[in-house]
């Protein structure tokens, strides 16, 4: 009978299973990312002169919305874009153009005016698009999954967010707008769709997202274009809701959510 064998005696235990990188490349980028932009806003507050108390106020404040913050992020990267409408999904089938004819009661967005729709999902907001384009030479998509458009025109869509080996990037607000000018300055203007505030605000910050709003309209208004932005209420707290519907021409109300509670 032989005896232990001492290689075996002399084996350690099993080594632990090796980490899932992929696992903790992703929570690291994602840190980074928190850290990142956190430090960004903390300068962007300090180089307007702020004082301490009003920085430690608009710290709390953020700290307050938080949890309500990373949830809308969480679901922003669960599912990015909201939902097509169902029609739009049954009309390719049945030999009709993406997004359908528009209803003859939606009234095509004059040049220089600015539509808010307050939607779960893109749907009222496509048929506006339907029915003013004609009216611009020129179209420009901001969208996550932009809507299909019948052949006609020139339209443009601004990529969010990269593809192929820069699938991991996206687009900042400056970076957006830096896209739109020129479309939006050439001879006749263009309407502009917009149906990714939600996107905006959970990638950037609320207080971005209100001032991107705010020089998109303005921009429309002085090259007579047109803007069309879908957004769901529930994506901004009361007091944000307000200010960004004070900056539009027109507000449609299509959706009853109520936004979210101010901390």
């Amino acid at each position: 009978m032989s005896g232990p064998d001492p290689a075996a005696s002399g084996r350690s235990a099993p080594d632990e299973p090796p980490a899932d990188e992929e696992y903790a490349r992703t929570y690291a980028a994602g840190y980074e990312e928190g850290v990142r932009t956190a430090l960004r806003e903390l300068l962007a507050h300090a180089s307007r002169g702020r004082t301490n108390q009003e920085l430690r106020a608009l710290i709390l404040s953020r700290l307050a919305r938080l949890r309500e913050e990373v949830d809308l992020k969480r679901r922003s990267l669960l599912a990015p874009p909201r939902p097509r409408p169902f029609g739009e999904l049954v009309r390719p089938a049945l030999g009709l153009p993406s997004g359908g004819p528009p209803s003859a009661a939606v009234r095509p967005v004059p040049p220089g005016g600015s539509v808010l729709v307050r939607e779960a999902r893109p749907e009222h907001a496509i048929e506006l698009l339907l029915a003013s384009r004609a009216g611009f030479p020129r179209t420009v998509l901001v969208s996550l999954r932009p809507p299909a458009l019948p052949a006609g025109g020139e339209t443009i869509v601004v990529p969010l967010r990269g593809s192929g080996e820069l699938a991991g990037e996206r687009l900042e607000l400056g970076q957006v707008s830096g896209r739109l000018r020129e479309p939006i300055g050439l001879p006749g203007g263009a309407l502009v769709y917009v149906d990714a505030l939600e996107f905006f605000v959970a990638e950037s910050s609320p207080d971005l997202a209100m001032r991107f709003a705010r020089w998109l309209v303005t921009e429309v208004q002085e090259h007579a274009g047109g803007l069309i932005v879908s957004y769901d209420p529930r994506a901004l707290v009361l007091t944000d809701v307000g200010r960004l519907e004070r900056l539009f021409g027109e507000v449609v109300n299509r959706s009853p959510a109520a936004p979210l509670s101010p901390p």
